[in-house]
């Protein structure tokens, strides 16, 4: 469990981002033309994933606008933003945002992505949704960067999120015999 704020006020989440080096939890989300998809659907590709708990805040809505523009010439990468919101209104405010980059994947029949992820709200008015968080992933599913924002009404570290998925390389078995102990 994990302590963040809402306004100032703690509020909890039901457990705790997956650490840096671990393989990605699995999970299944629902795209907008309502099919799904899984993390094993996204191997072999670059993965951020930006977790907020309602596109229909404007904190959300704005990181949503940002990550669309700052991945756009990360061909490599999947921009996944996924919340609870149904799938037609995160393709709803897609459209009328003309975010054409970042993909939208809905938790709403996947109660246990937030669970896998440790991102779930337990207590506090947004019970039942998910705090804001970013992971990023690598091809192979190996978790790269992770953030838990610790103010729900605060944006994520944009800076520090596209840097992971634009550097992240993975070392040669040189470089890992050289840092084992």
């Amino acid at each position: 469990m994990a302590t963040i704020t809402l306004n100032g006020n703690p509020i909890h989440t039901c457990g705790a981002l997956p650490a840096v080096g671990d393989a990605t939890p699995t999970f299944t989300l629902t795209l907008g033309n309502l099919t799904e998809v899984t993390g094993v659907d996204l191997e072999g590709k670059r993965v951020l994933l930006s977790i907020f708990p309602s596109l229909d805040t404007a904190t959300c809505g704005e990181s949503v606008r940002k990550f669309n523009r700052l991945t756009a010439d990360l061909a490599d990468t999947v921009m996944l933003c996924v919340s609870m919101d149904l799938p037609f209104a995160q393709a709803q405010f897609c459209g009328a945002e003309k975010l054409d980059r970042v993909v939208t994947a809905s938790a709403f029949r996947h109660s246990e992505f937030g669970t896998a992820f440790g991102v779930t709200l337990i207590d506090g008015p947004m019970r039942g949704l998910f705090a804001r968080a970013v992971v990023a992933l690598d091809e192979n599913g190996t978790v790269v960067h992770t953030e838990l924002v610790p103010e729900l009404t605060q944006e994520p570290d944009y800076d520090l999120a596209i840097h992971a998925i634009r550097n992240h390389h993975h070392p040669c078995p040189e470089d890992a015999l050289e840092t084992s102990e």
